[in-house]
């Protein structure tokens, strides 16, 4: 990793970590420079970063203050689960479990979460409550056959930790379908959308290294609050990738 980036992760974990506080200044370019033993571009690279990443803002003739963070990176390729993505942002956060109940699904159901129909699934609603503004509207569905028990205190700390580290289930890969919506009448009900009409609905079914559906899910964020991004790697075309290696074989017999 260059060294920039070294530097970047090294600020931002003293930020989430809170040893920088909110309205703090960063230590002057010089102090960087003397206390990470780095070039002054390398701190100015990093400080960049920061900015880009909405941690800190440049003040005229005062340097780097650390502001607080308005948008959260949510990866879209990751099975993350919202816990983990706290523990991650040092975000202030809670979770207030709506409702839990057992139901039994049907036709409409099944076409939608992709479990048969009547099978007995946990329906749970939570809310995520962030700086304390309720961002995140969960409705997660649950083979009941699969989680045999759920209680609304699992609920409110981490159904994945309870899953993989009470029941030891393997979970492996989700299908996700990332849409924007108009927010309906729940959403205006149990979210703090402001003025807001539209949200982010993300939708995912969940599967365990055994090939079973566990879980249907759909997450509906506040716009302003998250920021979906994920890596993307080029796959070079293998016809032509194969074309180019006989032209060089070609080449070697000539």
């Amino acid at each position: 990793m260059k060294k920039y980036k070294q530097l970047f992760k090294q600020i931002e974990q003293d930020i989430l970590e809170e040893r920088y506080q909110i309205g703090d200044f960063l230590p002057s370019e010089h102090q960087l420079v003397h206390d990470y033993q780095v070039s002054r571009d390398t701190v100015r690279k990093a400080l960049a970063l920061l900015q880009e990443e909405g941690l800190i803002e440049k003040v005229r003739g005062q340097g780097s203050k650390v502001i607080k963070r308005e948008q959260f990176d949510f990866p879209v390729s990751r099975l993350t689960s919202y816990q983990e993505l706290v523990c991650q942002y040092g975000m202030h956060s809670k979770t207030n479990v709506v409702s839990l109940e057992k139901i039994t699904v049907d036709q409409k159901l099944s076409s939608v979460t992709g479990f048969p129909p009547y099978r007995l699934v946990w329906r749970i609603i939570r809310q995520r409550i962030v700086d304390e503004v309720v961002s995140v509207l969960d409705i997660d569905y649950l083979d009941k056959e699969i989680i045999p028990h759920l209680t609304r205190e699992i609920g409110e700390k981490s159904i994945y930790d309870y899953l993989e580290n009470n029941l030891g289930l393997d979970i492996a890969y989700a299908k996700k379908e990332f849409t924007i919506d108009h927010a309906n009448d729940r959403d205006k009900i149990l979210m703090d959308l402001g003025k807001d009409q539209h949200i982010v609905s993300v939708k995912s079914q969940v599967y365990l290294a055994d090939g079973r559906q566990f879980q249907y899910t759909e997450s509906r964020h506040k716009l302003d609050k998250f920021r979906f991004v994920d890596f993307a790697k080029r796959q070079k075309d293998q016809s032509s990738h194969s074309s180019d290696e006989n032209a060089d074989k070609t080449n070697q017999r000539r």
